[in-house]
């Protein structure tokens, strides 16, 4: 049977390898990039491959979240039904890793953006859907306080664990709380090292074959060997996140972070814009976005 599967992060990597082998299967793509013309390029191989209608594309900077929202509300205009949503895209390092409302990139590319995405496809969703979200090997207590951006993280494998972590955390929340029945929220590490562009600017290695983790996630996606994974991790070195895995109450915490803070910088973003084209405002200076991040904080600590 055909499904409607929408990979973020497709242009390359992981999540090209993905594609085409889900688009040789004969479902549905929705395929998700920030590059145009990569993206363009991706659209155009794959439909010399086989049926054309059977791939979208959409552009969208993840780090930015008025436009994973924009992002979101253009797919939901388009389709009133996903089976699979594959939260593939990441990011290791950055030449400036705060964006401007002061938040790490790697959380917002990797842990904020993919939660966003997911809360709001789920309702897109049926029972039997499934979301894939990308963990990794490389792991680390998520700090609070980094995660809200109220203190910076200067090395970047540790940003990137604490993120793969948060994602991982989260999709166990979720799982629990929100879809006990369906759909399945499912995180798997794909593989250490593959060959991915983000390993070699990252340790300047060629890596492995990239297909291993294009057939992990396929398998995900698709395998009954992943029915019943709701909340569960699918990973290539045993014990790797379990061990570091947070209590349940911890797991709420972080998650009730996610949701107020991708909530809040969508919202505030597009209230901004609307003032801004009007000429009713200028950009928020940095102590007001500071300002800003402080409070939302005290509210996350209140809840």
């Amino acid at each position: 049977m055909q499904k409607t599967i929408m990979i973020t992060g497709a242009t390359d990597g992981i999540g090209l390898a993905a594609a085409k082998k889900l688009h040789a299967m004969g479902h549905y793509l929705l395929l998700h990039g920030r590059n145009p013309t990569k993206l363009s390029a991706v659209e155009k191989e794959l439909s010399s491959l086989a049926d054309s209608d059977r791939v979208e594309t959409y552009i969208a900077d993840l780090s930015v979240l008025g436009e994973v929202q924009k992002l979101i509300d253009l797919v939901a205009q388009r389709h009133q039904h996903i089976d699979i949503l594959i939260n593939n895209a990441g990011i290791f390092k950055a030449s400036e890793p705060l964006t401007p409302q002061g938040l790490d990139v790697r959380f917002v590319v990797n842990t904020i953006a993919p939660y966003l995405l997911t809360k709001k496809m789920l309702p897109l969703m049926g029972q039997g859907g499934r979301v894939i979200n990308l963990s990794s090997a490389a792991q680390s207590p998520v700090d609070l306080q980094a995660l809200m951006g109220q203190q910076r993280i200067d090395n970047d494998f540790e940003a990137y664990a604490q993120s793969k972590l948060a994602i991982t955390a989260w999709s166990r929340s979720l799982a629990e709380i929100d879809t006990p029945q369906g759909p399945a929220i499912i995180s798997v590490n794909p593989g250490s090292m593959l060959g991915s562009k983000m390993v070699k600017q990252a340790f300047g290695v060629a890596g492995k074959d990239i297909n291993i983790g294009a057939d992990i996630l396929t398998r995900a996606a698709l395998s009954d060997e992943f029915e019943t994974a709701n909340g569960k991790i699918s990973i290539t070195i045993p014990e790797a996140s379990p061990r570091l895995m947070p209590m349940p109450s911890i797991r709420r915490s972080l998650t009730r972070s996610l949701n107020r803070l991708s909530q809040f910088w969508v919202n505030t973003r597009t209230r901004f814009v609307t003032r801004l084209i009007s000429g009713t405002l200028r950009e928020p200076s940095l102590s007001i976005r500071r300002w800003k991040a402080d409070s939302l904080n005290r509210r996350i600590q209140a809840d």
